[in-house]
């Protein structure tokens, strides 16, 4: 059996193997996603000046139902792509974050692109 400190740990190395070759820049700023057990987060990064031009999470307010599973992670892609519009971002680079492109992940990238994010 797989302890959650080993299977963390995995998808911690995964992710710096991931962000080695993936840089959000002014004009292609990076998607980051990070799921719990309960939620599920993303935000859109600038990483050249260090900073975060968009989150959105089934956390938020106003957020009543569940956010473990692929509807919550469906209108957080929705939610981040009128967000990026608003602030008049169109093309994007997705980081994973060591996740499987799987389930939740999916879900997220997918109502993103619908939302007319692409990527």
């Amino acid at each position: 059996m797989v302890k959650t400190k080993a299977r963390n740990k995995a998808r911690k190395n995964r992710h710096m193997r991931i962000r080695q070759r993936l840089v959000g820049t002014p004009v292609k700023p990076r998607i980051s996603v990070f799921r719990s057990s309960k939620h599920i987060y993303a935000q859109i990064i600038d990483d050249v000046n260090g900073v975060t031009l968009v989150s959105a999470s089934s956390k938020e307010k106003g957020s009543t139902e569940y956010g473990g599973n692929k509807d919550a992670a469906t209108k957080v892609g929705v939610l981040l792509a009128e967000r990026a519009k608003e602030q008049n971002i169109t093309t994007v680079v997705f980081d994973r974050s060591g996740y499987l492109y799987h389930g939740r992940v999916k879900a997220l990238a997918d109502a993103a692109r619908d939302g007319g994010l692409e990527f």
